[in-house]
């Protein structure tokens, strides 16, 4: 691997979408737990 090699960075829409992934797949576990919590205090 040279100096002058591109840095092996994903491009910038890549790593958007990836966060907000992350942020989805958060939300969404989130959701769950709350939904969990609702059906068992039933």
């Amino acid at each position: 691997m040279l100096w002058s090699d591109p840095e092996n960075e994903p491009p910038k829409e890549l790593r958007d979408m990836q966060d907000m992934l992350r942020r989805l797949s958060v939300l969404l576990a989130l959701a769950m737990v709350l939904a969990m919590i609702v059906i068992g205090v039933r």
